[in-house]
């Protein structure tokens, strides 16, 4: 009988993986992928289910590593190579993207700083400067002149770039207290955290030796977002800050499904056919009306989907209704099992 071992962290997909399997009579087990012998954890057990993160120090060090020798030693993974190797990666995702010919918003990605300024030279401006990690529009800036980019790119090749931006994250914080959203304490860990660096911070290190930047692309109030599990999709409209460019992390989203163009879910669909991830966020700007690509991620903030009214299939037909999209997740792997076994592993 099929058997799954689920990793359980706080702030992840686990809790629902574990309910849901509760709820059907999955067969389950909880392991520690932290520990030494997770490889013996895992023996009898036919696929690992870890929602690893990008801001925990030890993620980092070792998640895909230990997801990627899984899968190569016949098990089913969550989330697998193709879903994951470019997670949390820009630059990685600009190849990917590039390379399967999507809409990609123009990014340009230089690992010498005599090339990055003769580039500045000939360009335009704003331009989009981003570090390679961060999620919800963090380590993201506009780069509105030359001079503005020169800053950034000499900074690049110097002393580079702290991991958490502290003095953006708190304005963030500070920016969702007067939205009623978060709380007071909250704010002042923003500020402790400008004296006092998190532990993700030292263990990453500074981002340095390279610089990246996009096409700024005006004239856009708002992203869509678009998820794709399991040929299935659903999505949200995320509208910009106030006075700010960024819509990711914004926390002001509009469910309802007029928001939602059938070009943009078609394209999603058809680009994870090229991709084949198992779950794949494709965040979207528009240009002249087009969709184009920002980024992709494997993961998200399963809370911020809740109030999704419905999704699409990949015939285009709609299903109205809530539903729990890491229940789906729970059921590709079953599924992915059964193909393997099928095919004598």
């Amino acid at each position: 009988m099929t058997k799954i071992a689920i990793h359980r962290s706080d702030n992840s997909f686990s809790s629902r993986w574990i309910a849901y399997c509760d709820r059907k009579g999955i067969p389950y087990k909880i392991v520690n992928c932290y520990a030494t012998d997770i490889i013996q954890q895992v023996a009898d057990c036919d696929a690992l289910m870890w929602h690893h993160n990008h801001m925990i120090s030890k993620d980092i060090l070792f998640a895909k590593g230990l997801l990627f020798a899984l899968e190569q030693s016949g098990k089913v993974v969550y989330p697998d190579f193709k879903t994951a190797w470019h997670f949390d990666d820009k630059v990685g995702q600009k190849y990917l993207l590039e390379s399967i010919a999507a809409p990609l918003v123009n990014s340009y990605v230089f690992y010498d700083k005599t090339s990055a300024l003769q580039w500045i030279g000939d360009t335009t401006f704003p331009k989009v400067f981003k570090l390679r990690g961060g999620a919800g529009s963090a380590n993201v800036k506009l780069a509105k002149s030359q001079s503005e980019a020169i800053h950034l790119t000499r900074k690049a090749f110097g002393k580079g770039f702290s991991q958490n931006d502290s003095i953006g994250n708190l304005k963030e914080r500070i920016r969702l207290f007067r939205l009623g959203k978060t709380s007071f304490w909250d704010v002042a860990k923003g500020f402790i955290r400008l004296v006092y660096p998190t532990r993700f911070e030292k263990i990453a290190g500074r981002e340095k030796g390279y610089v990246y930047f996009q096409d700024f692309i005006p004239d856009n109030s708002f992203d869509i977002r678009v998820i794709v599990i399991d040929n299935k999709a659903f999505a949200i409209k995320r509208m910009v800050r106030k006075n700010d460019f960024r819509a990711s992390g914004s926390g002001n989203i509009l469910y309802e499904k007029e928001n939602f163009d059938e070009q943009t879910i078609r394209l999603a669909f058809d680009l994870n056919k090229k991709i084949q991830g198992q779950s794949v966020a494709f965040d979207f700007v528009f240009e002249n009306e087009k969709p184009k690509v920002v980024e992709i991620s494997y993961g998200f903030l399963k809370e911020g989907y809740d109030s999704c009214v419905g999704f699409w299939d990949e015939g285009m037909n709609w299903h109205e209704g809530r539903f729990d999209s890491c229940e789906w997740m729970v059921d590709l792997v079953i599924k992915q099992i059964s193909e393997l076994n099928e095919t004598g592993r």
